[in-house]
């Protein structure tokens, strides 16, 4: 059985026109021995229509 509350849901903001695309989960585990860092990726925004930086949110939408 797998264990439960392992991972959590955050969602992911374009850092140029400040909207939110994305919706992706975390180990909390792994993240909290670091001191909880913000996750950062590059995306595709729809809105910018090309490849920029997304932040991670706590605020789901």
């Amino acid at each position: 059985m797998a264990k439960k509350g392992a991972r959590e849901l955050v969602g992911m903001i374009c850092t140029t026109c400040k909207s939110q695309n994305y919706i992706t989960n975390r180990n909390k585990v792994n993240m909290d021995l670091k001191g909880k860092p913000k996750l950062e990726l590059k995306k595709y925004c729809q809105t910018c229509k090309k490849v920029t930086n997304h932040k991670e949110t706590s605020k789901l939408k």
